[in-house]
């Protein structure tokens, strides 16, 4: 496999071409958006005429017939300028269509995809409970066969995109049945919004992330079709961890986003403002933090998409996504902290980008797998269980 991941022309204007929006549209829009807790709608609106949601799906499902690759460069271009546009976009998609690209029925992917593709309607994965988080295989939520009908109750929490006005359906974890050995049978069932007994909270009050949609979801015996399975029955558990694994590559590029827009508001900074006579950027000090904190990003993104290309050149991919997903979350804290201290007391004002930046960044090393799960996943790769 080559090692020169530089883009393709495609890929490369598609990058500008998402460069151009984040710059034009979001920027100037998302902080005020952020301050009121506020989903972008219109914002989001125009991402689905650009096709951004539609990315990796093919055209006969309304997709635009690009690739994952496609999806992580559009990722870490929005996530450059503003997270919570970056993370509504990949929840859209690696976790609100994928699950039925990959796994669902040609009935599904036709009713399903074009509405999903089109950012008509937005997708959601119904995996994280209360009580288990990173061991899915403690999931409490139920769906019990009766007649021509699941009938599914359970508690999810942590679910991005669940509850806003053109949220269109999740799909949820659900245990269907228990093996021989009393091991659950975990499938996938998919709940469109507004069924009876499926219930959407309130949404969170969080650190970062504020203009994006999070909630908890409740489900008091909703009944779906029993054509509302997604996959195998019982496969449930393994269609969701090749979705996560999938979703790392995607994660790590917003998180190689965020700690390039660290670094390009730092520069911007260090221009222009002066202390004892001259640009802060001259200082040995300031200049050595910029240029580490442009050798972490660089790097991160080196690792995306070496895990990319592994994923569509159809190679084993699952310790290149979590190494990616492991390093390019905890450069974005890093560079994050260090844009925050750069910026003085400026970057302790909600006003400038950087303090949205270091408020977004910790939950990168926390979802779509823990840092702990991903070092975990890297030790088992290497011949290393528990």
């Amino acid at each position: 496999m080559s090692l020169d991941h530089r883009l393709s022309t495609e890929h490369e204007e598609l990058r500008r071409t998402v460069e151009e929006f984040a710059h034009d549209v979001v920027a100037p829009k998302i902080g005020d958006f952020y301050e009121r807790h506020e989903f972008p709608y219109e914002i989001v609106r125009e991402m689905g005429r650009m096709g951004l949601f539609g990315l990796p799906f093919p055209e006969e499902y309304g997709g635009m017939g690009g690739d994952y690759l496609a999806l992580c460069i559009a990722l870490e271009e929005l996530a450059r300028v503003d997270s919570s546009v970056a993370i509504t976009l990949e929840a859209g998609v690696s976790l609100g269509a994928m699950p039925i690209y990959r796994f669902g029925s040609e009935e599904q992917k036709r009713e399903w995809l074009p509405r999903l593709c089109s950012g008509e309607a937005l997708g959601a994965f119904g995996l994280t409970e209360p009580d288990c988080g990173s061991d899915a295989g403690g999931t409490r939520t139920t769906a019990v066969r009766d007649g021509d009908e699941w009938v599914v109750n359970g508690t999810k929490c942590f679910i991005t995109n669940s509850g806003t006005d053109i949220t269109g359906l999740v799909t949820v974890t659900a245990v269907t049945g228990r093996k021989e050995n009393g091991a659950p049978r975990i499938s996938t069932i998919l709940v469109p919004s507004g069924t009876p007994g499926f219930t959407v909270a309130a949404p969170y009050s969080k650190v970062g992330w504020n203009a994006s949609d999070t909630r908890e979801l409740s489900f008091s015996d909703v009944r779906v079709p029993a054509a509302n399975l997604v996959g195998e029955e019982g496969r449930g558990y393994a269609q969701f961890l090749r979705i996560l694994d999938e979703g790392r590559i995607a994660i790590s590029a917003l998180a190689t986003g965020l700690a390039q827009g660290c670094v390009d508001e730092s520069v911007r900074y260090a221009k222009e403002r002066h202390a004892f006579g001259r640009a802060i950027g001259s200082n040995q000090a300031i200049s050595f933090k910029l240029a580490d904190m442009e050798m972490r990003a660089h790097t991160a993104r080196v690792a995306w998409r070496d895990a990319a290309s592994r994923l569509l050149a159809g190679e084993p991919f699952k310790k290149q996504a979590a190494m990616a997903k492991l390093y390019s979350s905890e450069v974005a804290v890093t560079n994050a902290r260090e844009a925050t201290q750069i910026h003085g007391g400026y970057g302790f004002m909600n006003e400038y980008p950087v303090a949205r930046m270091w408020r977004d960044s910790k939950i990168l090393e926390i979802g779509e797998g823990t840092s702990e799960v991903q070092r975990m996943l890297i030790a088992r790769e290497l011949g290393f269980t528990d």
